[in-house]
């Protein structure tokens, strides 16, 4: 028997953007399976920390003996690659429609990309932006860092707790669940988080406003 959906009220929402609005999964890993081997490290284990992180915040997580300003200036070269490179970034399954039911409520795409970064994959993916745009650029701290996901909140003029995050990644749910919010998590790198709700991708989401400008969205199991 399929379980019941989940269904949980906000009055705004928060959303990752890679993985979770965009798969650029094709584009982080040749990039930062790059880095690694410049480097000497395995691959799949850089891959494992990558993922919702600025990559200064995943260099230094992986090298924390490393002059910051060197991780800062590769976060730059990593920055100018990813930015190249745009083969194979395409929505995730469900997310134009989902942004469309968003259109005229209040949403904001909290990432840990740049805005040039934010903007060039979107357009690739063929998503639209949201009114409301925390990137790398916006913090001082990185994800797992709740520092994004509040500006977001202050941005669009509401409580964290009247927040619902939507994340891939562990780091992404970490910082969501450090800002007091509750997470949607979205794909199967979230499902090892234990997100408050899970949906396999933006298809199993739908979301209503009521009058009082509630927002109901409901995960499909």
């Amino acid at each position: 028997m399929p379980a019941a959906p989940v269904r949980l009220t906000a009055r705004a929402l928060l959303l990752d953007m890679d993985g979770t609005l965009v798969n650029s999964d094709a584009v982080v890993e040749r990039c930062w399976s790059r880095w690694a081997e410049r480097n000497g490290l395995d691959p799949a284990a850089v891959l494992a920390v990558a993922h919702g992180r600025q990559g200064h915040a995943t260099m230094a997580a992986l090298l924390p003996d490393r002059p910051t300003e060197v991780n800062l200036a590769e976060n730059e070269q990593m920055l100018d690659e990813e930015r190249a490179d745009t083969e194979g970034v395409v929505p995730v399954p469900g997310a134009a429609a989902f942004l469309a039911a968003l259109d005229d409520l209040p949403h904001a795409l909290v990432t840990s990309a740049d805005l040039a970064l934010a903007r060039i994959r979107m357009d690739a993916a063929g998503l639209p932006l949201p009114p409301l745009l925390i990137t790398a650029e916006s913090v001082g701290a990185s994800k797992p860092d709740p520092e994004g996901f509040l500006k977001g909140a202050a941005g669009l003029g509401f409580a964290p707790a009247d927040c619902l995050v939507f994340e891939d990644s562990g780091a992404g749910i970490a910082a969501g669940r450090a800002a007091g919010m509750r997470v949607v998590g979205v794909g199967p790198r979230a499902a090892a988080h234990h997100p408050d709700a899970l949906a396999a991708d933006l298809g199993a989401v739908t979301v209503t406003a009521d009058a009082y400008g509630v927002l109901t969205v409901t995960v499909q199991a």
